[in-house]
């Protein structure tokens, strides 16, 4: 349905006297009624007679949050027993933790872990999910299953299969034919892209691959970029060049690519990126708690050509926490960061995921949206408006206040519960798959993979 088919449904419910956050950036914010028709927003105004009415008044409703980048697949990893040495560099980090785990992963726990990654997210707030996903033993399919799994739940998403050397040649086909497979298939709530994980663990071979199955497909690809200085040194040893400009003259800066993280990247790089019109990703939490650094992206003016959103990196589904925590950060680095900064990141995250879904409304409470909001339970002191709104935003808002969730016209959560799964099963359900994942995670030793280190 597109915005002119708005007029041939007729409204069928309505959000009625809630506090309407209309747009992000710029905001825009009134009181008024929430007209549902279908999978759309109907109208922004009075809801006419007839239509069934949900009380809004004293909440905020706001457009669903979009994690920009996540990793399901580590749903279940929340208190994980770890027995090895610590890791003291970013390399060590995914060799002994998160380069096992995606090892252990069947389709029973890959399944798992979107139930339980996606109805936390939901319950946050969150209802597009972008999703870079490993899981080296359980390629096939593997993308279906998580796409079934976040329908179920009522979640929009974009998904891929991050492709790897890491784990050889094989397995680095088998994930560019999974990209390939689900971009034919998906439809409804699910898009996909071509996913690779980075370029430290992608051959010249491999990198083609990808490439050619993006521009074949018409998709992006999604892959991080410079994490750690890791990423740097080993794009130097293989191409005598950085990252940036390895993944240029690859073919994977495009305006449909999204490139998690971009830390170490000097002012030269950024405006590479820019110039591409790609979208980058900041995850603030996950730099932080991998003491990797701080993204310079944070305070990339606007019209620099890139947008920047922002993703958890697997660290739950809460872009609340997501856009609070990295407005801090930001503010810390540099007290000039635009006051808008929260806004805007969320903001260009969804103008990303409407241009993958073919919805450039997204993000937006407007007439012909797709209906995609959130209804937050917000006894605000103040009054709230769109001079205000960041702050409200930044020192206010958090995801224990999500009263209900709609994504595409659905009432998915309703008085913080979800309408579609029985939450405890999924609870003990997940609890059951993580103790069988952390045993056969036990039985796994660190990855030898290592980045190439110097210049050739």
């Amino acid at each position: 349905m597109v915005a002119a088919d708005i007029l041939e449904v007729a409204p069928s419910s309505a959000l009625c006297g809630g506090t309407v956050v209309v747009a992000l950036d710029p905001p825009e914010v009134v009181v008024a009624d929430v007209v549902l028709a279908g999978d759309r927003v109907a109208s922004v105004g009075r809801a006419p007679a007839g239509v069934r009415r949900r009380d809004c008044i004293g909440t905020l409703i706001v457009p669903g949050n979009v994690c920009a980048h996540h990793h399901l697949y580590s749903a279940l990893s929340r208190g994980m027993p770890y027995r090895l040495a610590p890791p003291v560099t970013f390399t060590e980090i995914l060799q002994r933790v998160w380069w096992r785990l995606d090892r252990a992963l069947d389709e029973q726990a890959v399944r798992a872990s979107a139930l339980r990654g996606g109805l936390d997210a939901l319950r946050a707030g969150t209802t597009t999910i972008v999703d870079h996903h490993a899981s080296p033993n359980a390629i096939d399919g593997s993308l279906d299953v998580i796409a079934e799994t976040l329908a179920e739940l009522g979640v929009r998403s974009v998904l891929c299969y991050e492709v790897s050397d890491r784990d050889g040649p094989e397995r680095a086909a088998a994930g560019v034919a999974e990209n390939l497979r689900f971009l034919a298939a998906a439809d409804g709530l699910t898009r996909g892209m071509m996913g690779a994980h980075a370029s430290f663990t992608l051959s010249d071979a491999t990198l083609e691959q990808v490439v050619d199955g993006a521009r074949s497909s018409g998709a992006g690809v999604h892959i991080h970029v410079a994490e750690d200085a890791a990423d740097q040194a080993d794009a130097h040893a293989r191409s005598g060049h950085g990252a940036v400009e390895r993944l240029d003259r690859a073919g994977v800066l495009t305006d449909r690519a999204l490139l998690a993280h971009g830390v170490h990247l000097a002012p030269a790089e950024m405006h590479a990126v820019a110039d591409t019109g790609a979208t980058v990703v900041c995850n603030p939490r996950s730099n932080m708690n991998n003491s990797v650094g701080h993204s310079p992206f944070n305070h990339l003016g606007r019209g620099a050509g890139a947008g920047v959103a922002l993703g958890t990196d697997g660290i739950g589904g809460d872009l609340f926490a997501e856009s609070q925590v990295g407005w801090f950060r930001a503010r810390e680095a540099d007290i000039a960061t635009p006051s808008d900064w929260p806004l805007a990141r969320l903001a260009d995250g969804a103008r990303f995921a409407g241009r993958v879904h073919g919805e450039p409304l997204l993000g937006t409470i407007s007439a012909g949206a797709p209906a995609d909001l959130v209804v937050l339970d917000y006894p605000t002191p103040t009054p709230v408006t769109a001079d205000n709104l960041v702050g409200h935003w930044v020192f206010g808002l958090s995801s224990g206040q999500v009263r209900d969730v709609v994504v595409a016209g659905d009432l998915v959560v309703e008085d913080r519960r979800s309408t579609r799964v029985d939450e405890a099963r999924v609870a003990a359900e997940g609890s059951t798959e993580a103790e069988r994942l952390w045993a056969r995670m036990d039985a796994i030793a660190p990855h030898d993979f290592e980045p190439m280190r110097g210049r050739p």
